[in-house]
């Protein structure tokens, strides 16, 4: 009797213990100690950059005309340190994807800009001592991270794959998905304009900026674009949990940053206007998400009712 009232609670209990028992592509132990290390280094090395800047000195692995670009770039880290922290309590890598293939972007395309822009590194220019020591610290800690995380892709994409065509858990409702493509194409775009001509783009941001601001701005912009876009292909809340804490963490400390930086900000001008756009989409994907994650998928506890007892 107790066999048959379990086996019927299991086909009653909801998305919640499907969500638990659908399987997937097994997340690698070396994928939760990545994130969880860059999450670390992500809140020391974002909040010292976001707080210098905030009290309106540059502090920053090389030269800047301004503390207003570094302070983002160090915002942006420490916005998606509790994202990273959640890759932890994945168990497949669907539900860590939409994070770390970003993160993957960041890396490498912090080591690539700060290695093509050498010249105007501490190091190079002969700075202050601890900038100095910064920056040689920034070249060899994103070394390591890039690497690690490329090689960490690369042997996760070696695990079996589940079969295709597993119905999603809790899909995106239809009024999202033009959004999030909207708010994923401009952030995509704007970052590779950046990327590939940060002297012609770089010239729009509403700050004084200098090639290696924009490409590392570029960099996260990019990285920003490719999760959104890759939620948006995921349609699947129940896989998007590290992603909707990364997004509403990075709108805030960006705005804190720029909120601090305001008289920086040549505000009546159009760029300026979109990036507060986009920014504010950030934070409403993730507290839209998180609303509608936990209507759709109750916790396992409240799906289940109590189990009969043996007669």
């Amino acid at each position: 009797m107790r066999e048959q009232t379990n086996a019927a609670v299991a086909a009653n209990a909801g998305p919640a213990v499907l969500a638990d028992t659908d399987g997937g592509r097994e997340l690698l132990p070396g994928v939760v100690v990545l994130s969880a290390a860059v999450a670390v280094v992500s809140i020391l090395v974002g909040t010292l950059m976001a707080a210098v800047s905030l009290s309106g000195h540059v502090f920053g692995a090389w030269k800047s005309p301004g503390p207003l670009s570094q302070g983002l770039v160090g915002a942006a880290m420490l916005g998606v340190a509790p994202g990273l922290f959640a890759v932890g309590r994945a168990r497949y890598w669907e539900e860590a994807r939409t994070l770390v293939l970003p993160l993957a972007v960041v890396l490498p395309g912090l080591l690539a800009v700060t290695l093509l822009n050498a010249g105007k590194l501490q190091a190079a220019r002969g700075g202050e001592i601890v900038l100095v020591l910064f920056s040689l610290g920034w070249v060899a800690v994103l070394g390591v991270l890039a690497l690690s995380a490329l090689g960490c892709l690369f042997w996760q994409y070696l695990k079996p794959a589940p079969p295709p065509g597993r119905p999603a858990v809790a899909p995106l409702p239809g009024w999202s998905k033009p959004f999030l493509a909207v708010l994923g194409s401009a952030w995509f775009g704007i970052g590779a304009g950046l990327l590939a001509l940060p002297g012609f783009w770089g010239a729009f941001l509403p700050w004084r900026a200098d090639r290696p601001d924009a490409q590392a701005l570029g960099v996260w912009a990019v990285a920003l674009g490719v999760g959104v876009l890759g939620a948006l292909a995921e349609d699947d809340l129940a896989r998007l949990r590290p992603a909707l804490l990364a997004l509403p963490g990075v709108a805030v400390a960006v705005a804190v940053v720029l909120a601090g930086r305001a008289t920086e900000v040549h505000w009546n001008s159009g760029p300026a206007l979109s990036l507060v756009t986009m920014v504010a989409g950030l934070l409403l994907a993730g507290l839209a998400g998180h609303w509608l994650l936990i209507r759709r998928t109750p916790t396992r506890r409240r799906a289940r009712p109590p189990v009969a007892e043996e007669l």
